[in-house]
C-alpha cells in the first residue's frame, strides 16, 4: 500500500462519496425541474435576474417592513418565535441558523415533513450568531443547519478567527442540544465581477478560491467535532468558480432557483446521510 493511501483519512473518502452522490442527485433534480418549468411555460423563474449591463443594479428580496428592522428588533422576534416552538414542543423541529441567506429562505421551498424555525438575521456574523444561540436553548430540534461566515469575510475577519468561532458554535450547540443532529453547511461562493450587491467592492476583494479553502478547513473542524458537514459550494459554482448567475439576484443573495438547489440538497442529504429521529 502506498504512503498516500495510508494517510488519506477515511472520513474524507466517505465525505467525497456522499457529496458526489449529492451533487449527482441535485443535478438530476434541477434538470427535471427545468424540464417541467419549460413544459409549463417557465413557472420556475427569477423575477429579477442579475443585471448584465455595465450599470449596477441592486436587487434584494422584498421583506416589506421586516426588512427595516434593527438587529435587536430581529433578535427580539427570533426570541418570541423560539419561545413559541419551545412552549408548544414543536415536533420534528429543524432550525436554520445563520445570516440573510438563511433568513430569506422561502418557507414554501423548505423541505416538507419537518417544522422549520428560521433563526437567520441579515448581516449576521459568526461572532453574532455565537452570542445569540441561547435564544433557542429551550427548543428540542432534531436537526440544526448552520451557515455562517460570508459577512465575516466581507468585514475583514481572518480565517483563523472564523474557524474558531465556528468551532465554538458547534460546541455550544452540542452541549445545549445533545440529541440534535448538527449540520454545518459550507460558505457559498459569490458572483465576483458580476456582483451588483451594494457592497460589491468589498465582496470582490474576497477570492472565491479563499472561500473554497476555508470550506475545506471548516470540514475538518466539523469532522473533529463529530458533526455533519454539507458541502453546498460546488453546487453553486460556474466554470470560473464563481456563483452561477441564475442562482443569485445580486451576486451574493440567492434567487428562487438558488433556493431550489439548496432545498434539493437538504432533501437528498437528509435521506442519504441523516439518521431518522424516533
Amino acid at each position: 500500500m502506498s504512503t498516500s493511501a495510508k494517510t488519506f483519512p477515511i472520513w474524507a473518502f466517505f465525505s467525497l462519496l456522499t457529496n458526489g452522490i449529492l451533487m449527482l442527485a441535485v443535478i438530476l433534480l434541477i434538470w427535471q425541474q427545468q424540464r417541467l418549468a419549460a413544459f409549463f411555460g417557465g413557472v420556475i423563474t427569477s423575477p429579477e435576474p442579475i443585471n448584465q449591463n455595465n450599470s449596477p443594479q441592486v436587487v434584494t428580496p422584498d421583506l416589506g417592513r421586516r426588512h427595516q428592522l434593527t438587529y435587536q428588533e430581529w433578535v427580539n422576534i427570533l426570541k418570541q418565535e423560539a419561545k413559541v416552538a419551545a412552549d408548544q414542543r414543536t415536533p420534528h423541529l429543524s432550525i436554520l441558523a445563520g445570516d440573510s441567506l438563511s433568513l430569506w429562505f422561502p418557507p414554501e421551498l423548505l423541505p416538507e415533513g419537518k417544522n422549520w424555525l428560521n433563526q437567520g438575521i441579515s448581516g449576521e456574523t459568526s461572532n453574532g450568531l455565537l452570542k445569540r444561540l441561547k435564544i433557542f436553548d429551550r427548543t428540542q430540534p432534531e436537526l440544526i443547519f448552520v451557515m455562517i461566515g460570508i459577512n465575516d469575510l466581507i468585514g475583514g475577519m481572518s480565517d483563523g478567527v472564523i474557524l474558531d468561532n465556528q468551532g465554538q458554535i458547534i460546541s455550544y450547540l452540542q452541549k445545549a442540544h445533545p440529541t440534535a443532529q448538527i449540520i454545518v453547511q459550507s460558505i457559498l461562493p459569490h458572483g465576483a465581477e458580476e456582483a451588483t450587491w451594494k457592497g460589491r467592492k468589498k465582496l470582490q476583494t474576497i477570492a472565491n478560491s479563499r472561500i473554497r479553502q476555508l470550506n475545506q478547513q471548516l470540514q475538518g473542524v466539523s469532522t473533529k467535532k463529530g458533526v455533519k458537514y454539507l458541502d453546498l459550494y460546488p453546487l453553486f459554482t460556474n466554470k470560473q468558480g464563481n456563483l452561477r448567475r441564475e442562482f443569485t439576484t445580486d451576486g451574493l443573495h440567492l434567487s428562487p432557483e438558488g433556493y431550489i438547489v439548496w432545498r434539493s440538497a437538504l432533501q437528498i442529504y437528509s435521506e442519504i446521510e441523516l439518521k431518522p429521529q424516533r
